[in-house]
């Protein structure tokens, strides 16, 4: 019935698209106008859309104009023309939606369309990509377009140093970079001093390419900002020795949920082993004492059994580099956390880097909701369109072809075992490589495509490889892998982002083949043969059949598989797509489920013979489904526990923006001392108490802890009549009026520098404990599930009751720093004032020198993020008695702007 229905009035797609088409025409009817134009005047169009913009015409008034004025540049800079379809996906992605393209329809020439659009408000659009090399490419490649009408364009990459030529490259009208970039960009301004050292000037607009790989895929992990602990490199060696000792009954492994834990026997094996190697400590494994052995054994556990070099990471000039799962790329920078790449790195015998604190963290979800607009492009992006809707508010516009799809997808083979299905496949392939056909072979892993790459060598078939081991060489080999004969073995969808052309991509031949000693008549000869070249090999690959992408493996996910399969028969050319599986591989043996199971049992198999049926089909989409749905939890689940975190952050990132603004945060201080006052006077002189209950020695010791100050409060709490309200205001303008003293004499502005630098220090050392502290709280709070608690309520609650003791240790922390950075001004003063020579000069002397100290005091030896680039060195010596009567939440007099507790005052 709604077969019949969708027939008769058109799917809600297809009334989306019908509703564009007016818009479509009017931009077509502008072209003759922009053709007729010159270079000049067609570049004069942006100034007169800016005014316009200003004047109060709204970008969609402005959009047929703008776009035909785009297309008319295109076609003058890139020898490229906008299609009809193309001005549709530019319309949907200006509407904040996502344009599904298929691949070869020209996603990146689309983006032009609204990123001009967009920059037209001065505000800045950024261009989000998966990796270094297409942001590099697009931003040289389009920005062509974006140059010839007068916009400036930027690009920001992993190799460049934060610094100025970030900001410059914010500063532009467009900017080109990766989401990570973007994210730790985020981060790191989020950890300056002052709004000049910042690199990034909002969030207006962003285009995400590949959206799905983006905003799906890589949501998982969280972006994180973290400088180096203690180094424990001894005791990670001396537990991954553990792990082979113990008995593979000892353990039980989940390959399903991905999980390794020790049952009762593992636990006894454990226990005595400890016990023999002196690293027990109490009578129990479970004894308080042992419960960070305990975690580092179980971090080993998953290391040994859970994470395998060439499919989860390689090895790579002497470090653990992880591997993207969806993309089998490189995640340069990216450590596991809770010393389980450091449990890795022991595994591998490989040097260990120290477990790292977070400093600053941010889930991609939550970095790309901060944009007032969103929107993205990808060849797939259906099967996820309820979580773009659910997480990012996105609508998705199914973009039709430009020319009609001839690709033919084969159904799936089905074999007994992988080496019964890697044999059909480099049959496949030889016969495909016989008759001049290109192909693309895509695997799952590094360790499967290196199996196949072996096969293949046995029976002389010339090959190339690619996965995360020739990263650097990504590009050409895709570019080329369109050439007759051809035979290219991808991991997952290394190389998405460059076109397949078949006979060979032309720019890149002219790329590498072209030098610098040619002269311009031979360039141009050169130029002319390769482009004969490449009509002459487009035309063999064409009587061959096209493109043939030959799957060796389902991916868990059903998105990445079209991903696939869409890398052939693009703009209309013919192709062939086939999956060839095997009863062996993960996706079957991990989720195939038992009605599979039993149906292959039931058929006899013989050696080398395929099974090809709708129901196995449907099975295997049964069992994707599956794993998506379990994959999308696990996104939700990470984003309900990021958005209590979120609200925080944004809270004190607000905060700090606020403080670096201001000129003045002298009353903020003031407020955070008078505020302290009056919860040291609250807890202990509790109101409508008699006078015999009240703790004035407790509050005693409070305001000499706190506000480092020596008051008569028992004299004053022993005067008749004296309520809680006088006691509390006579503390606080007993500060108040020390304060006025301590600063009488100094200069002002520099005060002024010295309290919004204590203001901002303070901050960020409490965040960074916060962030330990929730870490640690997530880890633990799903056993509150067996208590018959909903886990995301408890974390909600403890994380507010957490966050309110961050605001009262702010309070203290930035009152007691500040006295002690005055009361450090008076003492140099008076050391000073002994040894002057006369009066007047004395005076001068104390000024400069108790200023010159007082900075010194409020300025740590590092800020957070020189803790981050260069590491947290080895704390200098303390005297002994140095840390009597100091508190545990004090900055460590060492001076490694730590507290007292992480520092010299650590417990082992």
């Amino acid at each position: 019935m709604l077969g019949i229905a969708k027939k008769i009035f058109g799917t809600e797609n297809d009334r989306q698209l019908k509703k564009l088409r007016p818009l479509v025409e009017k931009i077509n009817n502008l072209e003759p106008k922009f053709e007729a134009m010159s270079d000049e005047a067609l570049r004069a169009q942006t100034d007169v859309y800016r005014e316009r913009h200003k004047a109060g015409e709204t970008l969609d008034d402005l959009l047929p104009e703008a776009f035909a004025t785009v297309r008319e540049a295109a076609k003058r800079t890139l020898g490229q023309r906008h299609y009809d379809v193309q001005l549709i996906g530019g319309i949907t992605l200006h509407r904040g939606e996502i344009a599904e393209m298929r691949t070869g329809e020209g996603k990146t020439l689309v983006s032009t369309l609204a990123a001009y659009l967009n920059a037209l408000s001065g505000k800045g659009v950024h261009l989000v990509t998966v990796n270094d090399y297409l942001a590099k490419r697009d931003s040289e490649w389009m920005g062509q377009v974006y140059t010839f009408l007068g916009m400036t364009v930027g690009c920001i990459n992993n190799h460049e140093a934060y610094g100025p030529a970030r900001k410059t490259a914010y500063a532009c009208d467009i900017t080109y970079g990766t989401n990570n970039e973007y994210g730790f960009d985020y981060l790191r301004d989020n950890m300056k001093y002052s709004v000049e050292e910042m690199s990034q000037r909002g969030h207006a607009y962003a285009i995400i390419d590949e959206i799905d790989s983006i905003l799906i895929d890589e949501a998982r992990t969280p972006l994180v900002i973290s400088g180096p602990t203690d180094d424990k490199s001894d005791l990670y060696r001396t537990i991954d020795a553990i792990i082979p000792e113990i008995d593979p009954e000892g353990y039980d492994v989940d390959e399903k949920a991905r999980t390794a834990t020790f049952n009762e026997g593992g636990n006894e094996q454990i226990e005595n082993i400890l016990r023999e190697k002196g690293l027990l400590e109490g009578e129990s494994l479970y004894d308080v004492e042992n419960i960070t052995v305990v975690h580092h054994i179980n971090q080993a556990l998953k290391a040994h059994k859970l994470y395998t070099a060439d499919k989860d990471y390689i090895v790579k000039n002497g470090e653990v580099m992880l591997i993207d799962e969806f993309t089998g790329r490189m995640m340069d920078g990216r450590r596991l956390s809770e010393g389980l790449h450091q449990a890795i790195e022991a595994k591998e015998n490989l040097d260990i880097k120290p477990e790292n604190q977070t400093m600053a963290s941010v889930t991609l979800q939550n970095y790309f909701r901060l944009y007032d607009k969103l929107s993205g492009m990808t060849g797939t992006a259906e099967t996820e369109a309820s979580e773009f809707a659910d997480t990012y508010g996105l609508e998705v516009l199914i973009i039709p072809t430009n020319r009609p799809i001839q690709r033919i997808d084969d159904q799936d083979v089905l074999y007994r075992t992988e080496r019964e299905k890697f044999k059909a496949i480099v049959d496949d392939i030889e016969e495909a490589a016989k008759k001049g056909q290109p192909m693309l072979v895509g695997t799952v892993s590094i360790e499967k495509s290196e199996a196949l790459s072996r096969y293949l060598k046995e029976r002389g078939i010339d090959h190339r490889v690619l996965n995360a081991r020739y990263h650097e060489e990504e590009a050409s080999i895709v570019a080329q892998a369109g050439v007759p004969g051809a035979v290219t073995i991808a991991t997952n969808m290394a190389g998405r982002g460059t076109d397949i052309q078949l006979g060979g991509n032309l720019d890149m031949r002219l790329e590498q083949e072209l030098t610098p000693e040619m002269s311009d008549l031979e360039r141009e000869a050169r130029t002319e043969e390769i482009k004969a070249e490449i009509a002459d090999l487009k035309v063999k690959a064409l009587a061959a059949g096209g493109l043939y992408v030959l799957g060796t493996e389902r991916h868990e996910s059903r998105r990445i598989d079209n991903q696939l399969r869409g890398r052939t028969g693009r703009q209309g050319d013919p192709g062939r797509s086939k999956f060839y599986l095997s009863m062996e591989d993960d996706l079957l043996r991990i989720f195939g489920g038992e009605k599979l199971k039993t149906m292959m049992t039931k058929f006899g198999w013989e050696e080398g013979e395929q099974i090809e049926n709708r129901f196995m089909t449907k099975s295997i989409e049964t069992s994707q489904k599956r794993v998506e749905t379990r994959n999308f939890d696990q996104r939700k689940n990470l984003l309900k526990y990021d958005d209590v975190m979120n609200d925080q952050r944004k809270t004190i990132f607000e905060q700090r923006m606020e403080f670096m603004t201001d000129e003045n945060v002298s009353d903020v201080i003031e407020d955070f001392r008078h505020q302290l006052v009056a919860d040291l006077v609250e807890k202990h002189v509790p109101k409508k108490a008699y006078a015999e209950q009240w703790d004035i020695e407790g509050l005693d010791k409070g305001v000499k802890e706190a506000i480092l100050m020596e008051l008569p409060l028992k004299a004053w709490a022993a005067e008749e009549g004296i309520a809680d309200e006088e006691l509390e205001k006579r503390i606080r303008e007993a500060t108040d009026q020390a304060n006025e003293q301590l600063t009488q004499d100094l200069d002002q502005d520099s005060i002024k520098q010295v309290e919004k630098q204590i203001l901002l220090q303070v901050i960020d050392r409490n965040w960074r404990d916060h962030l330990q502290q929730l870490d640690a709280l997530k880890s633990v709070i799903g056993m509150r599930a067996y208590g018959q608690r909903d886990p995301l309520n408890e974390y909600k609650s403890e994380a507010f009751t957490l966050f309110d003791g961050l605001l009262t240790s702010l309070r203290e922390d930035v009152t007691k720093d500040m006295m002690r950075a005055l009361l450090n001004v008076q003492m140099r003063r008076q050391e000073q004032a002994q040894q002057a020579p006369t009066p007047t000069q004395n005076q001068l002397e104390q000024a400069r020198a108790g200023l010159a100290n007082m900075q010194a005091q409020a300025a740590p030896p590092r800020s957070p993020m020189d803790m981050v680039t260069q590491g947290q060195g080895a704390a200098s010596q303390l005297p002994e008695g140095a840390l009597v009567g100091v508190s545990r939440n004090s900055p460590c007099p060492c001076g490694s702007g730590l507290k007292v507790k992480q520092c010299h005052g650590k417990i082992a």
